[in-house]
């Protein structure tokens, strides 16, 4: 919403200046975003009448103007400007002018001829990018008058980011209101009587859908001039509002817009058959727009329309086949409420926006509409001329929106806010704002206008309070209040707990979009039925993630595209998918998960280590020393986004937990991510479980070692072999660790050898060789009975 400190101060004027205003209305929660100068400073231009042109005596595309500017005597200037001509008003920046970008007016000779000043394009001001000629003003402008005083070229245009529930501050009534109620300046809007009818024309209104238009208002206003020129104020509050003046009776509606808040539409009447519908769309049925766009409208969009045709969008945009021309002779004027659920999204839908539709689809006052009509119609004769018929009124009562009381606990308010605020200060507060305001025992009922759509529960007249009373104003307190020492499981940890563990193992935490490109979903998830945004925030960004591998691959090729090769990243996140029992939205799962991805160099270039890229068993080091002491166990897994022979599933107390592996070729080079990265993604639930480690008596006696090695098949996993031989140690093995894997001579092709020592120790005595032989065949049996190993030779 961008409008004009001068129009704004017409209607209330405190006596504060420009940036203290701004501050007002951003503490009030009208966020001023900019507030600039309408034009940039230029000095000494002035109002100038052309007396008389003649060419230029060594240039044929100069002219020599004789220029009347107020001061006595005529200034014979040179101008190149193709619609110079004798009568026009024109800026003209006298000798000793100075123009934006610090360019000084000096007399001088052009082509042999003196000229003492310059006659002003629209751009040599900085008004407008407009050069193709000087800047024509309006014959009734004084002679001599300084041009920025002329046009008002002194304001300054705030543009202010509203919220969506105060679409009563869209206009300027509504935040002359705020400021009159922040600052107790008096209010002065517009005061709009009911213009008599003096013609019987008429036209019927008919509501075919009156839950999406309870109300509607029309007019026919006959015998005007669409020719006749804006006034000037109206053409400088428009534009310094960041609206471009385009015809009368155009800029009539959009000025009552603007004012009042409410929009409007102008039909040629001539060009209309019988009576206006509002109706939702027939099938087939088409609109060429304003903007030149024809378009099928959905079902659920709706629209205004005579007997014969759709005619326009309802509250979005107007139809060019009965908009208005500079030929129009008869309008019909249309001031309506269209309900928002209505009109909510309807415009993003065919691909535009406008300045209706944005008003109503956040809540237009439903009592403004005749008030808005009655305004525009005496600007309308006041400047185009005419006659104007009786308003038509279309109206459904059940379907209007209902302002209900909603009960104020003083008490509360005081509790809340933290501020001893008695009951009367609260209600005139209230009342400043235009609140009914009753008491009822200890209650305050209240009751909002019809303006006031965010006005519903009581937490809501808490904030009204709050900004009015100054949020500069309340005491800053610090909270205080009794904490009950919650008991602290050490076999669990917390998510930070967790994020610290995998920063020191050198990864850095990433936060990326929980929506990624449907291409990264599809290549790395295998996911042909993504979770789809209805409204993504760009193109590459138009599903939900099923895994937090894609965004942490698109990590490596942002590093990659800034000259970074080593990239260690981790994300805690959650993903997204369908499952019918999900929770806590019915029909999606969304589980937290920890993923990270190494790639690049092990270890920063440097001379003590060679280099080497980092590998399988470099992530799978890092993912068992998090969940360390406890032991995770791994099997072989096909997985889309991974290497297939280099990723494994990751088991954790015998449950399936994530994923572990290197990146597919096909993606490592469709993505130019260089060396291969590794990942690995867990759910958070597990990672966040701990076990403690349990404390065993350290034996001062000699451990036994035995080497074993077993020969068995080649599907056969280490891991496997590793679990088989712990299930048959007795208590006095203390631990079996794999040392050597070996394929080759003596070993068949379909078989490998797999080393594993075994240390045997007891806190009490000395081993005995009897019993370690003993506690090595039970190792070995097992082995050979579950396996089908061999000892080798």
């Amino acid at each position: 919403m961008q409008f004009s400190e001068n129009w704004l101060r017409s209607l209330v004027n405190p006596p504060i200046d420009s940036e203290a205003l701004g501050h007002l209305l951003t503490m009030a929660g009208l966020e001023v975003e900019e507030a600039d100068a309408v034009a940039p400073p230029f000095t000494a231009v002035v109002v100038a009448r052309i007396v008389d042109t003649e060419k230029h005596p060594n240039a044929d595309k100069l002219k020599v103007c004789k220029v009347d500017a107020g001061q006595g005597e005529l200034l014979q200037i040179v101008c190149g400007a193709p619609n110079a001509a004798a009568g026009m008003l024109v800026p003209c920046a006298v000798v000793g002018a100075v123009l934006p970008g610090e360019f000084t007016i000096k007399a001088a000779k052009l082509r042999g001829v003196e000229s003492f000043g310059m006659l002003c394009s629209a751009r040599e001001l900085g008004l407008s990018e407009d050069h193709g000629g000087l800047l024509e003003l309006p014959a009734d402008f004084v002679v001599g008058q300084d041009i920025r005083s002329a046009l008002a070229l002194d304001d300054i245009r705030y543009t202010i980011k509203l919220t969506p529930n105060r679409a009563d501050c869209l206009s300027l009534a509504g935040i002359a209101r705020e400021v009159a109620a922040l600052t107790g300046e008096a209010l002065a809007l517009p005061a709009i009587e009911p213009v008599a009818a003096t013609i019987p024309a008429r036209r019927a209104i008919v509501l075919d859908a009156p839950q999406a238009c309870p109300r509607y208002c029309g007019r026919v206003i006959s015998g005007v001039d669409a020719r006749a020129p804006t006034p000037e104020w109206m053409k400088q509050r428009l534009q310094h509002s960041g609206v471009r003046a385009i015809s009368a009776l155009v800029d009539i509606t959009n000025y009552v817009m603007l004012e009042l808040g409410q929009p409007l539409h102008a039909f040629d009447n001539a060009r209309l058959s019988g009576a206006i519908h509002v109706r939702y769309p027939r099938a087939g049925e088409t609109v060429l727009l304003l903007n030149e766009q024809t378009v099928t409208p959905a079902a659920d969009t709706l629209l205004i329309a005579d007997e014969s045709r759709a005619l326009a969008l309802a509250g979005i945009m107007g139809g060019e086949d009965s908009g208005i021309t500079l030929d129009t002779a008869e309008v019909f004027l249309e001031s309506a409420f269209f309900a928002p659920a209505a009109i909510a999204g309807r415009a993003r839908s065919y691909g535009f926006s406008s300045d209706a539709s944005h008003r109503f689809e956040r809540g237009v006052d439903f009592a403004l509409a005749r008030l808005a009509i009655e305004r525009a119609t005496a600007l309308i004769l006041q400047v185009c001329g005419g006659q104007a018929g009786a308003v038509e009124e279309a109206v459904s009562p059940q379907h209007l929106p209902v302002r209900a009381e909603v009960r104020l606990r003083p008490a509360r308010v005081r509790r809340l806010l933290g501020i001893d605020i008695d009951d009367e200060a609260i209600a005139a507060l209230l009342s400043r704002i235009h609140l009914v305001v009753r008491r009822e025992g200890d209650e305050l009922r209240v009751t909002p206008p019809s303006a006031r759509f965010d006005i519903e529960i009581e937490e809501d007249l808490v904030e009204e309070i709050a900004r009015l009373y100054g949020y500069d104003n309340i005491p800053a307190v610090p909270p205080q209040g009794a904490l009950q020492m919650l008991d602290a499981s050490e076999s669990g940890r917390s998510a930070w707990d967790v994020r610290h563990l995998v920063a020191a193992r050198d990864y850095q935490e990433v936060v990326n979009y929980a929506f990624v490109d449907e291409a990264w979903e599809r290549d790395f998830c295998a996911n042909p039925d993504a979770i789809r945004l209805a409204n993504p925030i760009a193109s590459q960004m138009s599903v939900m993630r099923s895994s937090l591998i894609p965004g942490l691959a698109a990590n490596v090729v942002t590093n990659r595209n800034r000259q970074q090769e080593r990239v260690r990243v981790f994300e805690i996140g959650r993903c997204f998918e369908r499952k019918a029992d999900g929770e806590p939205v019915t029909g999606f799962h969304q589980p937290l998960r920890l993923a990270a991805l190494a790639a690049g160099p092990v270890h920063g270039e440097q001379w003590g280590v060679p280099a080497r890229n980092v590998d399988f068993y470099d992530v799978k080091g890092d993912l068992e020393a998090l969940f360390a002491p406890a032991q995770l166990s791994f099997e072989t897994l096909s997985h889309p986004a991974l290497h297939p022979g280099r990723a494994a599933t990751v088991l954790f107390q015998g449950r399936r937990i994530g994923i572990l592996g290197e990146l597919h070729p096909v993606w490592v080079q469709r993505y130019d991510l260089g060396p291969a990265p590794v990942v690995f993604e867990v759910d958070l639930e597990a990672a966040l479980s701990s076990t403690l480690p349990v404390y065993r008596e350290i034996s001062r006696l000699p451990a036994v070692v035995r080497d074993l090695a077993l020969v068995v098949g080649q599907e056969v996993s280490a891991a496997r072999v590793s679990e088989v031989l712990q299930a048959a140690a007795p208590a006095i093995v203390r631990s079996i660790a794999l040392f050597d894997v070996y394929h080759g001579k003596g070993i068949e092709a379909e078989k490998k050898s797999l080393a594993f020592r075994v240390l045997m120790q007891d806190t009490q005595r000395t081993l005995e060789d009897a019993e370690v032989d003993r506690a090595v065949d039970a190792l070995v049996r097992n082995a050979e009975t579950t396996l089908g190993a061999r000892l080798r030779g």
